[in-house]
């Protein structure tokens, strides 16, 4: 995606560009397959002097778990005493990193499902979309967390921190695009969910 002409999104990518952009969005909702299971995301947005970021979580080493050492959004499965998605997303956020999106965050909206397969089983996973209210808000990383991460959408859109690395994948070793952030790279759904919000600011984004 690292192309001359990204530079030139930086120029509308604030909040109001995003509020106006996902107001306007019908999302894509999938309905996970037989035995499938459906799972939650908050992609959360603060806007600084210069960019507007985005928080990461990076996955504490747990064996067994597809997603071990990952960068990732805050989130998980849908518990059956979840409200609605959107309540999955809030709740594990607060379990995750102690940040409550009630009382911290304004909601923008939801972006399109993305589909995932850990362990074989089909996973659809829907993201939402909040800005963080207070900048100061106290996080409280669980055991299931290492860091909690900010990174640039400015750059990532832009391409500067576009980057691939070789990731083992049913025993294959497999090169995947991601965005660099502190010395982790996201990649994988998160990668996708990046994509699609990318591509609902600018369409021309995908065609870099």
């Amino acid at each position: 995606m690292v192309s001359n002409k990204l530079h030139e999104l930086n120029e509308f990518l604030s909040l109001d560009s995003i509020r106006q952009s996902i107001d306007d969005h019908v999302p894509d909702r999938r309905i996970p397959g037989k035995n499938g299971r459906q799972a939650a995301v908050a992609a959360i947005l603060r806007p600084t002097r210069d960019h507007i970021q985005a928080l990461f979580i990076l996955r504490a080493i747990k064996e067994g778990d597809p997603w071990s050492g990952h960068m990732a959004f805050p989130g998980g499965h849908k518990d059956e005493t979840d409200e609605s998605l959107r309540h999955t997303a809030e709740r594990e956020t607060l379990e995750e990193i102690g940040l409550d999106l009630v009382q911290h965050g304004s909601y923008l909206g939801e972006l399109n499902s993305v589909v995932a397969n850990p362990r074989g089983r089909d996973m659809v996973v829907t993201p939402f979309l909040y800005e963080l209210k207070t900048h100061d808000a106290p996080l409280a990383p669980n055991e299931e967390v290492a860091d909690v991460l900010w990174g640039s959408l400015n750059k990532m859109m832009n391409g500067s921190m576009a980057m691939t690395k070789q990731f083992s994948v049913v025993g294959q070793q497999q090169e995947f695009p991601g965005f660099g952030v502190e010395g982790e790279i996201v990649w994988g759904l998160t990668y996708r969910v990046l994509e699609h919000l990318f591509a609902l600011l600018d369409p021309k984004w995908a065609k870099g």
